[in-house]
């Protein structure tokens, strides 16, 4: 033998159509063959054929050097001399099919034992061939037997390199593998292959062809641990088809190697990675707290439309004879919008039929939520938001997205489309829908549609270049308009006709003209007019009826219009104010405190439009005129009507803040740090010139400001009447301070304080909370407050899209995995509300409350939190929501408490994360008390 030691070897091999007699052809082709996934005219030398006679050594080991063979010189790489063909005037010349170059390497080395008819590579072995790839610790072809061997290496410490076999995405991680190059068959050993978010673990595979594998023994989990996972289907048999199912015999659930008695004689797993249509399962229950019997939720059928919309129809059924049906779906479209869309219809029934509290509804809602890509069209844009249904679906709804929707009392929706056509001036036109909804009084006030359109702000004086000076060159102007047709109707009449009935429809242009200057260098002024343009289709007449002793009002369709306008103007400045506390060898705490005022005087006048005013007079059963009265055509005009009263008025504003200067705590620091001690307190009244009494506006005043490192919000509002009330407790045009009282009378203030904090509040860190995020998120999904201090979002139909996935970095798991815990991470939100009113001497405090919402996590997979409130005012306690969590690395287990008030009840859950699985499961809950309607 002729031994060669080299370090690393590498070789490349690029083959058109080699003969088969040839050593080298044989070397390629079992390369080549071992990528098992292609179909190969060339064959491997037969069992018995020897090797070419010119070889003196039974074994040669490759060096590093690059060996390439080129097909029409068919030289030998180790004599240098041309193979000769056992027939030389064979006419028939056998091609291969490689299409492209086989490239493998070796760390130690790479043997070609001519005796044994085999090739050995050592330590790190890698083969190559387009999108194929296998890395073992050693790989033997044995052409004799039409054998390829890949398997690992054994050291002091055990195994290691074990085969890896990839094409594309699809990865086999086995111990070893035989493959027979004649038959493409192949037995794995102990391997390991991810299919479409699950894994298989086999302890012995056969691959009948490249797209049939048979497993013994079989193990399927989607946990992460591998090693040893905490739940996996032990499948005695199964069949699997890559990518697209898996096909088993007899199954059997175990927890950490224990069986359990979840099994079933067969199982079938679809496995395909592109959208498919299938059923979905049903959860079910029994319905105690409503007397509906048992029940089957979320049951139905998964569309898979197409690559960019889906479609889930769900449904629900009691015993009783209840029913509910939802529709979602789901849609998006690369780059250029996305959307979902959901319905929900439920028919509920309370006892049986035949009882005297048996009572029926039907509630429905209606959600639509579409986004387009800020990228698609810059000139154009459409987004929908849509809320909207029957007034009592959330506190009906048996099966609803989220129990704290029951403290809404507003359904708001909005569909719009904006464009903007380029060019100077720049238009602007947007049409939307809207819908606004109050569940409590069941009002529905709908817009369908309306049409803005606006021109950008055009100077007709200003220069064609440079900046703009004086009060004439900033004079500009825009041209407004609005339309609008908008229904007022209530809850039981949406949808028929008859919310038509009071339907009014009218239009609005408006151009304001405007423009800014300074006075004496410090005083900012601004001068501005405004024309507006009123159009109706619907207007009034009005008479006294003296027959029948009443005013009749005529409705009269056809168009008509009226014109107004008014001027103002407004004068203000800045004031700067600082007040030093440092001296002369001293350094105090407080440093300095600075004092921003931005005082400003305004002032507006229009006038009376009686031109669009008439009377008419009522007269006695005598035929005497008693009174005359004023109105006008236009008081049902969709924007109003114009004004018949002479207004002239003046408005005082000061605006403030505070700022203060502290010493660091840091020594190191040079700057003193910071801080607002008042963000802003504001003050703003009214004169009015041309009122007969009650000239003065109360004084209204509100203010905020951040403490505590920025956590704390507060802010507060007060309003300050200068005029006092009779005995009566109505308003007279008599000062307060001159009816024995003091200078204001306070008729009304408010309060609201905001408080969150976590572990890191403490620590000098200066960390956001990560919760508020995520929170966001869950409130942008779900009539649901950010800070959760009206609970959790849920969703019964699948509990997982309630649940806070946290995802935790790699540095925060390795250090909660100590034996000891030492940070135990929490957080905590609070807020405090307050309203007083006292307009008419009720010295009444009309809300007293305060809510907190907290979450602590016992350990990096415990956690609980709770939700709730109390009520000063009336001595209780607000919506209540305890929560407990589990992690439990595959699964995730909770339970939810509502303990008392009309919303009582409880959930529990436990399942596994993974989609693929989430129908393994068990959910069990009572459902809350629900009231319907008559």
């Amino acid at each position: 033998m002729a031994f060669q030691k080299p370090s690393h070897t590498f070789t490349k091999i690029h083959l058109k159509g080699l003969r088969t007699n040839s050593l080298h052809i044989l070397f390629a082709l079992s390369f080549t063959v071992l990528i098992n996934t292609f179909s190969l005219a060339q064959e491997l030398p037969k069992k018995n054929e020897r090797i070419p006679s010119e070889q003196k050594s039974d074994t040669t080991i490759v060096a590093r050097d690059q060996i390439e063979i080129i097909t029409d010189s068919l030289l030998n790489p180790l004599t240098n001399t041309k193979l000769v063909d056992s027939v030389n005037n064979d006419s028939v010349k056998k091609e291969g099919f490689l299409k492209d170059i086989v490239t493998y390497k070796a760390k130690d080395y790479v043997a070609i034992n001519q005796k044994k008819q085999q090739i050995r590579l050592f330590n790190e072995a890698e083969v190559q061939y387009e999108d194929m790839e296998i890395t073992a610790g050693v790989i033997v072809i044995d052409y004799s037997k039409n054998l390829v061997y890949a398997g690992r290496l054994k050291d002091s410490t055990g195994y290691s390199q074990k085969p890896v076999f990839k094409q594309g995405a699809n990865v086999i991680e086995p111990d070893s593998i035989i493959f027979n190059t004649d038959s493409r068959k192949a037995l794995i050993f102990n391997s390991v292959t991810e299919q479409s978010g699950g894994t298989v673990i086999a302890e012995r595979t056969k691959r009948e062809n490249d797209s049939v594998y048979f497993i013994s023994r079989g193990k399927f989990t989607t946990s992460e641990n591998l090693e040893d996972p905490e739940y996996y289907i032990l499948m005695n048999k199964a069949k699997i088809v890559p990518n697209k199912k898996i096909v088993t015999g007899m199954s059997q659930m175990y927890i950490y190697d224990v069986p359990t008695p979840i099994a079933i004689p067969f199982a079938y797993f679809p496995m395909s990675k592109k959208q498919t249509s299938g059923i979905i399962f049903p959860s079910f229950g029994e319905d105690t707290g409503n007397d509906r019997g048992y029940f089957l939720q979320n049951g139905g059928y998964y569309f898979a439309i197409s690559d960019y919309v889906d479609l889930a129809v769900l449904g629900d059924y009691y015993t009783n004879g209840s029913y509910g049906v939802r529709l979602q779906s789901n849609y998006a479209v690369r780059y250029k919008f996305r959307g979902n869309f959901g319905f929900r219809y439920e028919n509920l029934l309370n006892s049986e039929r035949g009882f005297p509290d048996f009572r029926q509804s039907t509630i429905y809602n209606i959600r639509w939520s579409h986004t387009q890509d800020a990228k698609a069209n810059p000139n154009s844009r459409f987004s929908a938001s849509v809320n909207l249904g029957s007034s009592q679906f959330f506190s009906q709804s048996i099966n609803q997205a989220n129990l704290a929707n029951t403290l809404t009392n507003t359904l708001a929706s909005s569909v719009s489309y904006s464009k903007t056509f380029q060019g100077e001036p720049q238009v602007n036109l947007s049409l939307s829908a809207t819908h606004n909804q109050n569940t409590n009084t069941e009002a529905i006030n709908l817009t369908l549609p309306t049409m803005q359109a606006s021109m950008t702000r055009v100077f007709p004086f200003a220069p064609k270049s440079g900046a703009k000076k004086g009060a004439i060159q900033n004079i500009n102007f825009q041209v407004n308009t609005r339309g609008e047709y908008r229904i007022n109707t209530t809850d039981s009449l949406f949808g028929k006709s008859e919310m038509f009935d009071d339907a009014l429809a009218g239009m609005r242009h408006s151009i304001p003209v405007t423009t800014n200057f300074k006075v004496f260098d410090h005083f900012s002024a601004s001068v501005n007019a405004n024309f507006e343009e009123t159009w109706t289709l619907k207007t009034i007449k009005r008479f006294f009826d003296q027959g029948t002793q009443e005013v009749v009002t005529v409705d009269q369709n056809g168009f008509d219009r009226f014109l107004t306008y008014n001027f103002g103007g407004s004068i203000g400045t800045t004031l700067y104010g600082m007040y030093n506390f440092q001296k002369k060898g001293k350094n105090p705490k407080i440093q300095a405190i600075r004092h921003v005022m931005r005082p400003s005087i305004s002032y507006s006048v229009a006038p009376a439009f009686d031109q669009y005013y008439e009377t008419y007079d009522v007269i006695d059963a005598d035929g005497t005129t008693s009174d005359q009265v004023e109105y006008t055509r236009f008081e049902n005009s969709l924007f109003g009507r114009p004004g018949n009263r002479y207004s002239s008025n003046i408005g005082i504003a000061i605006g403030n803040n505070f700022e203060a200067k502290i010493r660091p705590k840091d020594s190191t620091d040079t700057e003193p740090k910071k801080i607002f001690l008042l963000n802003n307190l504001n003050l703003s009244t009214g004169y009015d010139l041309a009122a007969d009494s009650l000239n003065w506006s109360p004084l209204r005043i509100n203010g905020g400001t951040q403490i505590l490192n920025k956590k704390m919000n507060i802010n507060f509002g007060m309003t300050l009447n200068p005029y006092a009330l009779d005995n009566n407790n109505n308003i007279i045009n008599t000062f307060n301070v001159n009816n024995g009282g003091s200078l204001f009378r306070l008729t009304s203030a408010n309060l609201n304080i905001s408080y969150s904090l976590n572990n890191d509040s403490f620590s000098g860190k200066d960390k956001e909370d990560e919760r508020d995020e995520e929170a966001e998120r869950r409130s942008a999904t779900a009539n649901a407050r950010a800070d959760d201090l009206f609970g959790v979002s849920q969703d019964f139909a699948d509990q997982r899209l309630g649940d806070r996935q946290k995802d935790k970095s790699k540095e925060e798991e390795e250090e909660n995995n100590d034996f000891y815990n030492y940070k135990m991470p929490w957080s905590l939100r609070l807020s405090y509300a307050a309203n007083y009113t006292n307009t008419r001497r009720q010295d009444q405090i009309t809300s007293h409350s305060l809510m907190f919402s907290g979450d602590v996590e016992l350990s990096p997979r415990w956690s609980i939190g709770a939700s709730s409130g109390y009520d000063f005012l009336n001595q209780g306690f607000t919506f209540t929501q305890l929560r407990f969590e589990r992690d439990l690395l595959s699964w995730r287990m909770n339970f939810t408490w509502i303990p008392f008030g009309r919303n009582q009840s409880w959930n529990f859950f436990i399942g596994i994360k993974s989609n693929l699985l989430k129908d393994l499961k068990y959910d069990q809950r009572r459902q809350p008390d629900r009231q319907l309607g008559n």
